[in-house]
């Protein structure tokens, strides 16, 4: 092929997680590359997520996309509690997807929920014959609803013809789910260790300044949606734990939902016995969280399920900070060398906290170190030869 390869990007919508960002940075990687020509199609143009509506033309992914020359159609929907079904879609829908779909020489969906378009198109006898893969990026996939559904469909009638895991355990979750697609990647995430690094003295000053932050405090901070999958009331339950022995400590928490403007996480705050003599900080969505992690001596996560290759974990370690996880996913991979793993138990988790604050020196030189292999290029080249890899299979097989 001697023109570009033409790619189609399949989003539910733009709002804050780690899967979008993870393959926002792809599309604009390798769309400023030249190589290949991406375009996206987001299923809604806002999100009613964690008592907040987000808009999508405020989503820092979808402005950095833009800025990067991808073009963005979007449905004039709104993404809610479940995911858009194959009878939902509108005739004028279907026929502006099919449009894009037939321009397109591969299709990317973004996690498995988009793939509702994909099923109503082969049932209206819309879609091409062209590569399609799914893009997965949770261990459990039986938290998925309809969309799981959607995907073993699609991938057993061949619409669907490969994934593409963000980690290992990701790929064989969704195997055992009955997933069988011809193909299975997977790609290990990266990021833009240009943004994540760690920050100078001054920096650092700055930032714990205007958070009201002594310059000695320890820092525990916690980048999640309020949402039963990252189980904030584990988290606040080992801040009421693990202050009463470090009284000095401050504690982030960020992420939408993470609010004291929202009801739920009130409560939920009062259950757990934080009250207002802990030095918590409830930020809410941020979009600073490069100069959050600086700042952070251990990046927690208390995730029930769900995970599988936490982009905060990396984002905090090459910032400098200790990753401090529950098993869940590949996060136990992910930090090994420079973090610590930890059992979903209260007392566990404060007294894995402490010891990430005793043993820092160590773990942040050995975090730093790791940060080449933490690199979002290495990701991406990968994902520029997976793409080119679809097309030439496909090639073959016809």
């Amino acid at each position: 092929m001697t023109r570009s390869i033409r790619v189609l990007s399949l989003y539910e919508g733009f709002f804050a997680g780690g899967a979008r960002i993870l393959h926002s940075d792809v599309v604009e990687g390798l769309a400023r590359d030249g190589a290949q020509e991406h375009r996206v199609l987001s299923l809604t143009a806002s999100a009613r997520r964690d008592a907040s509506l987000q808009l999508a033309r405020d989503d820092t992914r979808y402005r950095r996309l833009r800025a990067a020359g991808v073009q963005i159609d979007a449905f004039d929907r709104t993404a809610g509690d479940r995911p858009i079904a194959p009878e939902d879609y509108t005739a004028a829908e279907l026929d502006h997807a099919a449009a894009l779909f037939d321009d397109a020489d591969v299709v990317l969906s973004l996690k498995e929920q988009p793939l509702s378009l994909v099923v109503a198109l082969d049932r209206a006898g819309l879609l091409p014959d062209i590569p399609i893969a799914a893009c997965l990026h949770r261990s459990d996939p039986t938290h998925s609803g309809p969309a799981l559904r959607w995907l073993t469909d699609a991938a057993a009638s061949g619409a669907v013809t490969a994934t593409i895991s963000c980690a290992t355990s990701t790929s064989e979750a969704y195997a055992r789910a009955g997933v069988a697609a011809r193909e299975a990647r997977v790609i290990d995430n990266g990021i833009d260790t240009r943004r994540f690094r760690p920050g100078t003295r001054a920096e650092r000053r700055r930032i714990r300044s205007a958070l009201g932050i002594p310059e000695s405090a320890p820092v525990v901070l916690l980048a999640a949606r309020f949402d039963a999958m990252k189980d904030p009331g584990l988290f606040l339950r080992a801040v009421a734990r693990h202050a009463r022995r470090t009284p000095a400590t401050h504690y982030l928490m960020c992420g939408s939902g993470m609010t004291a403007d929202n009801p739920a996480f009130r409560a939920l705050r009062a259950d757990c016995g934080v009250g207002d003599e802990v030095a918590l900080h409830a930020l809410g969505l941020r979009e600073d969280m490069p100069e959050l992690y600086r700042i952070a001596d251990v990046v927690a996560l208390t995730s029930a399920f769900g995970e599988a290759s936490p982009l905060c974990l990396v984002e905090g370690a090459a910032s400098g900070a200790v990753p401090v996880t529950t098993d869940v996913g590949d996060a136990a991979r992910m930090v090994r060398d420079f973090g610590l793993v930890t059992a979903r138990d209260v007392d566990a988790i404060a007294e894995a906290w402490g010891d990430a604050l005793a043993l820092r020196p160590a773990l942040r030189g050995a975090a730093l170190a790791a940060r080449g292999r933490l690199d979002r290029r290495r990701m991406i080249d990968e994902y520029r030869g997976a793409i080119a890899g679809l097309l030439l299979r496909d090639a073959i097989a016809a």
